[in-house]
């Protein structure tokens, strides 16, 4: 882990994933600024040096470069929040977003920002669901060499461990590496979802116990990992026939299906996951049901309709494919 003496960070956006970045952050001895819309004396009582206008956060930052992380909806929110923050930059700091853009947008921004301002513009993919933020993130960057040794010290003190950090390459290749990450786990969920509703209809009037049998899989089997392990924490704390088997997302991966069929990438698995989680808002299914627990499990994302996500789902990308 790298040295934290004298290492700061400014991070706008304190919802789920920021909030829980800014309490890492004060924990590795990191002084971190947040800047949102309202006081959080929840965070505050922690510890989080909260502003609600620009000036005062970024004066709050001593050092130069200032290094700031973007915890945003993808969209015109990130281009409004750029807009606002720039004016109280200079060159050679950096911003980096770790929102889940299109990596054409991030590109684009990038392109724009360092030509007109000289300021450094990271993609910076984050992944590891709210105990991520919390407790060690994943972290793969794109963007131009100078910036990311600006930032690098913060993001492997911030990152799981040495190899939950790495610089991807060129500006956008970080957020679409995460969007490939995204993707995966869409297909993953689908094949452990469809599993539960095996174990859950199937066999032979077994009366299985799906817990005990999720945490077997959990100690040694091929398919152990953080999902099959939050599919059963999932199981133990709710009752499984409750949960609302209609799943929001925001349509980051529908972008990885369309950019695939322009460069005639084949994506079966993937494609599939995608069409299925449509089909979990007019059908119910264990299967369904099993994907929205594991995905409250690692994002605290909500169980059934969300009109908030719905519209992101309609305006987080701008450029086309």
């Amino acid at each position: 882990m790298p040295d934290q003496k004298n290492l700061e960070l400014g991070i706008i956006g304190l919802g789920k994933m920021g909030g829980n970045i800014a309490l890492q952050a004060l924990d590795k001895k990191i002084r971190v600024a947040g800047k949102a819309i309202c006081k959080r004396p929840d965070l505050e009582e922690k510890g989080v040096k909260v502003f609600t206008e620009y000036e005062s956060f970024i004066s709050y930052l001593k050092k130069n470069p200032k290094l700031i992380y973007l915890s945003l909806p993808a969209g015109r929110t990130i281009d409004k929040v750029l807009e606002e923050l720039l004016p109280f930059l200079q060159g050679g700091d950096v911003i980096m977003d770790g929102g889940n853009s299109f990596y054409l947008d991030s590109i684009e921004r990038e392109k724009r920002i360092w030509n007109k301002n000289g300021i450094y513009f990271l993609d910076c993919g984050t992944s590891g669901g709210l105990d991520g933020a919390r407790n060690g993130a994943c972290f793969m960057v794109g963007g131009r060499e100078e910036g990311i040794k600006i930032a690098e010290p913060v993001l492997k003190s911030l990152a799981v461990n040495k190899d939950g950090y790495m610089h991807t390459g060129h500006p956008g290749s970080g957020h679409y590496v995460k969007l490939v990450h995204n993707g995966i786990e869409f297909g993953m969920l689908q094949a452990i979802g469809e599993g539960v509703e095996l174990l859950y209809k199937g066999g032979n009037g077994f009366n299985l116990d799906l817990a005990k049998i999720f945490k077997n899989w959990s100690n040694g089997s091929v398919i152990r990992g953080w999902l099959v392990e939050l599919m059963e924490k999932g199981l133990v704390r709710r009752n499984f026939d409750d949960v609302q088997s209609y799943i929001e997302d925001t349509g980051e991966v529908n972008w990885l299906i369309q950019d695939a069929l322009n460069k005639e990438i084949p994506i079966p698995v993937i494609s599939q996951s995608v069409m299925e989680l449509f089909k979990s808002r007019n059908k119910v299914s264990e299967t369904y049901k099993a994907i929205a627990l594991m995905r409250h499990g690692f994002g605290g994302h909500p169980f059934g309709k969300d009109e908030y996500i719905a519209k992101e789902r309609q305006t987080s990308r701008i450029n086309k494919i």
